[in-house]
């Protein structure tokens, strides 16, 4: 995992330090500096370099993105109610248009880290530069985001550090069947519950702490995103806040020894965000706590004491909290059992076709993509089995084990384009019993063991590596 993670770190802060080098000789303020980083990390992230498509529909995005942050920030510093209505009017709409198929899931996911960052420094300037317009240098900011990272990957590919690009795989959408026609689909639900709980943050922030509403809203946004249902927001929450108190706690000292916006605060941060990106697999915990150390230094504290500045951020990341789990419990929850019963599904319909010798059945890399999203929502099951095994001996994290057993032996019998039938059957059993939580763990069970039999070269590694 270290491996993959620290090479990708290093090759997206070459891309970075390139970006903000060319920003910085644009225009020396410090705000084109933080936008060039941030459409930096949200390219990166979005996977558009993927295909030509791709980076022509970001290369659209982007610079659009780029100018309203700048104006959503100028808006929030000098008409701040009307600046925090077009900021959830964005967020609502990045979550919103996922359902719209993978390419506009991709370019939707360009708009979350640039508006958050605006947030915490609504205070860019916009000034002229020598020879180009205050209005055309987000713009060009944006595109040379494009082109150096683009260039850092195909030079990792180059050097055969980084996989060759293959046509993404259209992934199934994150969604679990309807309750009802009255009710939201699970895109708009999740964008609904985004949408009210940022808006709850800023009214809180601007009606009760005007002078410190910022954090707030970052820790409503970070306890928001990405939503699986009701108790992965929960797991997610104190991991997010955890890493956000902790990240400030490193800050605080560190900000006191530096000067602000100076240049051992500016190599503080881009420390933070590259160690941050190398970790981010591990947990997302690393990655809250050094995002959130990145954006403490780059606020700045104004010379307050680091003990009263602790006990205050301590007190907005828990106050953004549980904003952002009121929102995502009460707004048209999504039930964490009804996810992982429909992600188990997609794994199971998909093997199904594969074993399926009258259908051409779907690709490797599909059949990977359904046992990745499954395995998104594993861990805080797992959580929940470590704190309640004693008193419920039947877990719905036995399921996900019993399933991802099944990814390995699956692979080779596809590869080997066999198709056994008590494989097929095992399948079908477990399929017909996904309402019926006994009888489904031991259907899942079986599929597993059947797999394994049907698959005895796993029991060599020279032959299953």
């Amino acid at each position: 995992m270290f491996g993959p993670s620290l090479r990708d770190a290093v090759l997206d802060m070459l891309a970075i330090l390139a970006t903000l080098a060319c920003a910085l000789a644009l225009d020396p303020q410090p705000g084109i500096g933080i936008l060039a980083v941030v459409l930096c990390l949200t390219f990166s992230r979005s996977q558009l370099d993927h295909d030509l498509r791709g980076r022509l529909e970001a290369a659209i995005v982007l610079p659009l993105i780029g100018v309203a942050a700048l104006g959503i920030g100028s808006l929030l510093l000098h008409q701040r109610w009307l600046g925090a209505l077009v900021f959830v009017v964005g967020m609502f709409a990045s979550v919103w248009l996922r359902q719209f198929g993978t390419q506009v899931r991709r370019a939707s996911s360009l708009v979350g880290l640039p508006l958050i960052v605006i947030v915490m420094t609504p205070h860019i300037p916009a000034n002229q530069t020598v020879w180009l317009p205050a209005w055309l240098v987000p713009i060009v900011v944006a595109l040379l985001a494009l082109a150096w990272v683009a260039t850092a990957h195909a030079f990792g590919r180059w050097l055969n550090v980084l996989p060759q690009r293959q046509h993404p795989a259209e992934t199934l959408p994150v969604s679990v069947a309807r309750q009802s026609d009255m009710r939201p689909n699970p895109t708009t639900r999740l964008a609904l519950q985004m949408a009210v709980g940022i808006g709850g943050a800023f009214v809180v922030g601007f009606l009760l702490f005007p002078q410190r509403w910022e954090w707030i809203v970052l820790t409503t946004f970070i306890v928001s995103t990405g939503n699986c249902g009701r108790l992965d927001v929960a797991y997610k929450s104190a991991l997010r806040v955890l890493g956000a108190g902790a990240g400030t706690l490193l800050a605080l000292p560190l900000s006191l020894h530096a000067g602000q916006h100076d240049a051992s605060t500016i190599a503080m941060i881009l420390a933070a965000v590259f160690i941050g990106l190398w970790l981010r697999p591990l947990s997302y915990a690393w990655w809250a706590l050094f995002v959130t150390m990145a954006l403490a230094l780059l606020q700045g504290f104004e010379g307050t004491s680091a003990q009263s500045m602790l006990a205050l951020r301590l007190e907005e990341i828990a106050i953004g909290a549980a904003i952002g789990l009121a929102s995502a419990w009460f707004i048209y929850p999504l039930r964490s059992t009804a996810v992982l019963r429909r992600r188990i599904a997609d794994v199971l319909a998909l093997l199904a076709d594969a074993f399926d010798p009258n259908t051409t059945g779907p690709g490797l890399e599909g059949i990977d993509a359904a046992f990745s999203r499954l395995h998104e929502v594993a861990p805080s099951f797992r959580a929940l089995r470590r704190v309640s095994n004693r008193l419920q001996p039947a877990q719905p994290a036995d399921w996900i084990d019993a399933v991802m057993s099944c990814q390995q032996p699956a692979r080779v019998l596809i590869e080997q384009q066999t198709a056994p039938s008590d494989v097929r059957m095992a399948i079908g059993l477990a399929r017909q019993t996904l309402r019926q939580p006994v009888a489904l763990a031991e259907a899942l069970q079986t599929l597993s063991a059947t797999l394994q039999a049907a698959c005895p070269t796993l029991d060599d590694p020279k032959q299953a590596g």
